[in-house]
């Protein structure tokens, strides 16, 4: 089992999303957070995964002249791809609101890349899954903004909220990733990562 993998290592785990860290839980992998802020900023030439595999490898950056010789650094980025652009996270509700709008009666895709970095390795993988919307009226764009938490999540919602029961008509690959992990990828590499340096 992957506990045993793991037992002399140390997974330190950079995220601040209870929704990640419970994933880790439910995982049964022993892990400590650690947070360092960095500026999500990429160039604009990036497109689709190149996006998230670049802001979860700069999320690494400020870690990397204090990793151990038995710790593995995992940092992730989510976005929502619509349009041939990126959706991060609203920066207030009207903003919310255009995403959402946006979404609506649409499919669209779900990007999560994760990085795992060692003293000595570093490894990128990410997932792609899409998901359709049905058309959605303003009111009940409104009462999801207003009653639920969409500034803190890519493309402005949570598709373990209401809004996923009532919007999403269909879903072609990994539920988990659309909420911020690819939990299967995660438990994957992990076993399969070469920890020794």
């Amino acid at each position: 089992m992957l506990k045993d993998i793991l037992k002399n290592y140390r997974i330190i785990l950079a995220s601040g999303s209870p929704r990640r860290q419970q994933f880790f839980k439910d995982l049964n992998i022993p892990f400590e957070v650690r947070l360092k802020p960095i500026d999500e900023i990429f160039d604009d030439s990036l497109a689709h995964s190149q996006i998230t595999d670049y802001l979860a490898q700069l999320k690494a950056l400020p870690f990397k002249d204090e990793l151990q010789t038995n710790d593995v650094l995992i940092t992730s980025d989510t976005i929502v791809w619509h349009n041939n652009k990126a959706l991060g996270k609203p920066k207030d509700n009207d903003e919310a609101f255009a995403m959402l709008k946006s979404l609506s009666n649409a499919t669209h895709e779900v990007i999560t890349s994760v990085n795992f970095k060692t003293k000595t390795t570093q490894k990128t993988v990410n997932n792609t899954t899409k998901v359709t919307f049905k058309a959605l009226t303003d009111d009940e764009i409104w009462y999801y903004i207003k009653n639920f938490s969409p500034l803190d999540k890519a493309g402005s919602y949570g598709i373990q909220d209401w809004i996923g029961q009532i919007a999403v008509t269909h879903i072609e690959g990994s539920y988990f990733n659309v909420m911020g992990l690819p939990t299967h990828l995660v438990y994957q590499t992990l076993e399969q990562l070469d920890l020794n340096p």
